[in-house]
């Protein structure tokens, strides 16, 4: 039997839905980067006592409150991951100007991803059976702490048939969930997708697994200016939480229901360094070939890419490392050419949910024409030698953008979008 060819259809992405550090919503949150806010402050948040930690502050979400999406009954049966995928995923919809029953919901899905899913109820359910025994852990406990609970809860809360699932790859998870959808959309496997990731790991184990490798800035008596990417005087990453979502449809599916298009998505490269289990490649030749692999597929040359929102996580290895992929992927006189910034100096490093955010945040930079901030740049660093887009946003017009995710596990993905053009 001859093989059938698949041909490949067009996605675009039509709807951002931010819950940050430095705001709930998308506009809040766009305009407080751009303002170069930082979220860090001392923790409010953790329900453990932390003074013996050596970290005590990071990126929480401030003034959340999930009621106002979900019934306080519905909500204490959902890990504080899933109340942040659902609030990301109602603004996304919002965003995007959705009118569900006038969609085929068979044909709509989700692909949303989390790296840790509900730790903080691990914890929690853990802490009442050393108190209080075995029959006192909650029979909701399985469905907490899942993975894939914030897919599901996306599907229930929107009547969504088609593909669902949550892809876990570490803090590249919410940028391969983003891929897989555009690849399932482009075959035909669905025309509609929420997708993106979560996170919600300011807990015991969060906190005291990566302060004890040493990942995080441990600057107490100034959380503002920690988070620091590319600086030469950067001391580790500062631990966000939150979600971000994005809605991409078939393009002919969008036109059809006059949608406003941010930007097409046009290539999604994925690879593994296949080293070492924490660490990125030392010549980041891991994120190089994903870079590659995403403007291969866009068909979009390395002279042509205007914006790189970059992993940038503000700890010494992975900073200098992302460099040396950049140039790798774009040739030393490209690479220079590029506006590249780190919104994590902003938001802190929200895990699992950093490719949603971020990639949000570059299809607002080709919609808006203008490159967001990498704060708290003060010192260069000779190895760190690019334009990371100092301290001040910057105007520019915006025609290709990619969005650079690395996570534990070798895992790199890259995003490569593109100003619609019909």
């Amino acid at each position: 039997m001859a093989k059938k060819t698949i041909e490949c259809r067009r996605v675009v992405l039509t709807g951002v839905g931010l819950v940050t550090p430095v705001g709930i919503g998308t506009q809040e949150s766009w305009n407080a980067v751009l303002e170069g806010v930082s979220g860090a402050a001392e923790f409010k948040g953790i329900e453990v006592d932390h003074s013996g930690f050596p970290v005590h502050f990071g990126c929480e979400v401030k003034d959340f409150d999930i009621s106002r999406w979900i019934q306080p009954r519905d909500s204490r049966r959902l890990d504080k991951f899933v109340h942040f995928t659902v609030a990301a995923a109602n603004l996304a919809k919002e965003d995007a100007k959705l009118e569900l029953d006038k969609l085929n919901l068979e044909r709509c899905g989700s692909v949303f991803a989390s790296g840790i899913g509900g730790i903080l109820s691990v914890e929690s359910q853990l802490m009442r059976f050393v108190e209080k025994g075995p029959s006192r852990i909650s029979p909701f406990s399985v469905p907490l702490l899942m993975v894939n609970a914030g897919c599901g809860q996306i599907a229930i809360e929107f009547g969504l048939k088609g593909i669902n699932y949550a892809p876990v790859t570490a803090c590249a998870s919410g940028s391969h969930a983003i891929g897989l959808a555009f690849r399932h959309i482009q075959v035909g496997d669905a025309d509609l997708v929420f997708a993106g990731g979560s996170e919600a790991g300011i807990g015991i184990m969060g906190l005291g697994g990566f302060a004890n490798m040493k990942a995080l800035s441990t600057r107490n008596d100034d959380p503002k200016r920690a988070s620091r990417p590319f600086d030469k005087n950067r001391d580790g990453f500062v631990m966000g939480e939150g979600a971000g979502a994005v809605i991409l449809e078939e393009l002919e599916h969008a036109k059809a229901r006059g949608a406003t298009i941010y930007a097409e998505v046009l290539g999604y490269g994925f690879t593994d360094d296949a080293s070492h289990i924490t660490a990125p490649s030392e010549n980041g030749e891991g994120i190089a070939r994903a870079m590659k692999i995403a403007m291969e597929q866009g068909e979009v040359g390395a002279d042509q890419i205007d914006y790189i929102n970059a992993h940038g996580t503000s700890t010494p290895f992975n900073d200098r490392s992302e460099t040396a992929g950049i140039k790798l992927a774009l040739g030393e006189e490209n690479a220079r050419k590029v506006s590249i910034s780190s919104t994590k100096g902003c938001t802190g490093h929200m895990l699992g949910a950093a490719g949603g955010v971020e990639l949000g945040f570059a299809a607002l930079a080709i919609k808006n024409g203008i490159i967001p901030p990498t704060i708290n740049y003060e010192t260069p660093d000779p190895e760190c030698d690019l334009d990371y887009t100092p301290n001040q946003a910057r105007k520019r017009d915006v025609r290709f953008a990619m969005s650079n995710s690395l996570g534990f596990g070798g895992h790199n993905v890259s995003l490569l979008i593109g100003k619609y053009e019909g």
